[in-house]
């Protein structure tokens, strides 16, 4: 039974998993802390934390970790297949119909609409993270500002910024 809830809930996160993985968070976070209350906000803040240090997208790491965390390597692989379903549909159909009217300008308009609201969600996402206890001092503000500011002004690698800010957390927590 958890595995059919398991494809159910991911395959419906998946669904409305517009603009990549930050902005699928808060849908998740909904679904599997608030919904079927699967993990707590802290476990779930670990499962991102995770999902960003390993290779691959954010979203699609989440659903694993989750999967596996509810149902074991089982659970891993139905929240994996069930998250990416959708997506792999409604791309098909989407390369489909844009080979045929992609020159359209009104296709362009539209696409041009829903960028802000695809940033909305990764702000969203973003603030839901902050709030809910993933930055919980002025220590964690300070390294998530100085990060931002490393990686706006330096160019640097994420995975290095990534190192560096768990090396100063070992420092001064």
């Amino acid at each position: 039974m958890i595995i059919l809830q398991l494809f159910l809930s991911f395959i419906q996160i998946g669904l409305f998993a517009f603009g990549g993985g930050y902005a699928t968070l808060p849908l998740m976070e909904k679904e599997i802390v608030l919904s079927q209350q699967w993990l707590t906000h802290a476990e779930f803040l670990d499962v991102i934390t995770i999902s960003q240090l390993t290779p691959g997208p954010i979203g699609i790491n989440a659903a694993t970790f989750t999967g596996y965390k509810i149902a074991g390597y089982c659970g891993g692989a139905v929240a994996t297949f069930a998250f990416c379903l959708p997506s792999v549909i409604i791309v098909l159909l989407l390369m489909n119909f844009l080979k045929k009217h992609g020159t359209n300008p009104q296709i362009n308009k539209v696409v041009k609409g829903i960028r802000p609201a695809v940033i909305t969600l990764m702000v969203a996402a973003a603030y839901s993270i902050i709030t809910g206890g993933g930055i919980t001092d002025l220590k964690g503000i300070i390294i998530a500002i100085v990060s931002f500011i490393v990686l706006q002004t330096h160019k640097m690698n994420p995975i290095i910024v990534l190192v560096l800010a768990g090396i100063v957390g070992i420092i001064i927590y």
